[in-house]
């Protein structure tokens, strides 16, 4: 059977659940989501799912990964815990406001949205379309691709629910924000929740993302997150993607950014058996800085795929975008990255770097960075490198005394160690420094005390 005939009857399945639970999905959401969603998958409808002649999505196929008849939760999952039983981090100072999503579904049902000191609200995107539909329709869907991105149409017909933060102009939101998105059910499930972040003129947070699996079934989740960072404000966020090797990742993170506003977005990927993340960045104001952030440690398996986008609208903006990777066994991986300078961007300066060590033949990387240029008054830089640990400084160190293990393990750790020090939480910090420690080593990288099994694959 053809790859076309293959990806229009995935494309076909997926139409028909969304018009066999029509009614289920309308169920809830105002009508300005309705009307979205109903463009959405008419999109959809025509774009399909990305496969590998699409040229961003060369190195990773898509379409097979719909194809497995999941479970999907178009309502929230009646689980009961305690999730101090099940979440106990023990990450020493780092006090945050924790915040659980249970298969896309916001957990706290009682509690569907929380005031934060200055006037912030997190928590139900469900919720928070209803009880601010302005504030809402005036950020949902104007960011992500839709147009262009069949998997983002997908996830904008299907929405439910999700994160929403809304930061009001002016506030400082002291305690970062660690939002806990778990995949828990003994089917496999497929989940695709949608976050939407706002921080209004000079406001200020701090959000951790941690990915687990409470499961060992398989899991899809196709997932999509807008940012909203309005002028002179400052957002720092950080993600851990560590859920077991039987799930399926596709990320898309959207970032829209105004005049003087300033986002570090750190991701740190230790365990899924396949993550596709997107992540793009639109400069729309002068004076902007963006610094997008990357590591990724893989093996067995695993698949990995980083695709960026930074495009510089307006002027004196700068952009710092570094991701690095180490592939073990025949783990494979891939690394796009596309810096776009447009004619009236002057004054920018753009620096892109991608560099992988591979520690087995059978590992590899495909990397591409890319420059593509419109003004003359600009200061850019790309390159991308794929090699194996020094050899002269593992004799070095092994002249020294240091075993082939241990100073393997040395090289590799002071190689991650220039990701890691872009972490901004220092409590934060101090624990990836830990699992990062504990991946490369071989050995489950979760926290000593959390009860989330998430990396057993």
């Amino acid at each position: 059977m053809s790859s076309e005939i293959i990806h229009s009857e995935i494309k076909n399945k997926l139409l028909d659940l969304y018009q066999n639970n029509h009614e289920v999905l309308k169920n809830g959401s105002p009508d300005y989501i309705n009307k979205i969603r109903e463009k959405a998958i008419e999109r959809f409808r025509e774009l399909g799912l990305p496969d590998k002649k699409n040229e961003n999505y060369k190195y990773t196929d898509l379409k097979k990964e719909f194809d497995n008849g999941y479970k999907t939760y178009l309502s929230p999952k009646n689980i009961k815990f305690d999730m101090k039983e099940i979440f106990s981090c023990d990450v020493p100072d780092l006090n945050t406001k924790v915040i659980l999503l249970l298969n896309g579904w916001y957990y706290d049902r009682e509690n569907l949205l929380t005031e934060l000191p200055g006037g912030a609200i997190i928590g139900s995107f469900q919720k928070a379309s209803e009880i601010y539909p302005e504030l809402v329709k005036k950020h949902f869907a104007q960011y992500a691709d839709i147009e262009n991105e069949g998997s983002v149409a997908l996830n904008t017909a299907f929405v439910k629910d999700g994160i929403f933060l809304f930061v009001p102009k002016g506030v400082i939101i002291e305690k970062p924000i660690q939002i806990i998105n778990v995949l828990m059910d003994e089917e496999e499930g497929f989940t695709q929740h949608r976050n939407l972040y706002i921080l209004e003129e000079n406001s200020q947070a701090s959000i951790v993302v941690c990915d687990h699996t409470l499961s060992a079934s398989n899991f899809l989740t196709n997932s999509v997150a807008e940012f909203y960072v309005g002028q002179n404000a400052h957002l720092d966020y950080s993600r851990i993607q560590n859920e077991h090797n039987g799930s399926k990742q596709i990320s898309h993170l959207f970032f829209h950014q105004e005049r003087d506003s300033n986002v570090t977005a750190n991701t740190i990927s230790l365990h899924g058996g396949l993550i596709r993340n997107n992540i793009s960045v639109h400069l729309d104001g002068e004076g902007c800085e963006n610094n997008t952030y990357g590591l990724y440690l893989t093996d067995k398996g695993q698949h990995i795929d980083n695709h960026v986008f930074i495009d510089h609208a307006k002027p004196h903006c700068i952009s710092n975008q570094l991701f690095k990777g180490v592939l073990d066994d025949f783990a494979t991986g891939a690394f796009n990255g596309k810096i776009l300078v447009r004619r009236d961007a002057q004054k920018t300066q753009a620096y892109q770097a991608n560099n992988n060590i591979l520690l087995t033949d059978d590992a590899d990387i495909k990397t591409r960075p890319q420059l593509e240029i419109y003004a003359d008054d600009v200061k850019c830089s790309h390159g991308a490198t794929v090699g194996q640990l020094d050899e002269n400084a593992l004799f070095y160190m092994r002249a020294r005394g240091i075993n082939k293990k241990e100073a393997k393990l040395l090289l590799m750790y002071a190689f991650a160690h220039e990701i890691i020090q872009k972490i901004k939480v220092p409590a934060l910090k101090d624990r990836i420094t830990d699992l990062v420690e504990k991946r490369l080593r071989g050995e489950l990288s979760r926290c000593n005390f959390c009860q989330m099994h998430c990396c057993n694959s």
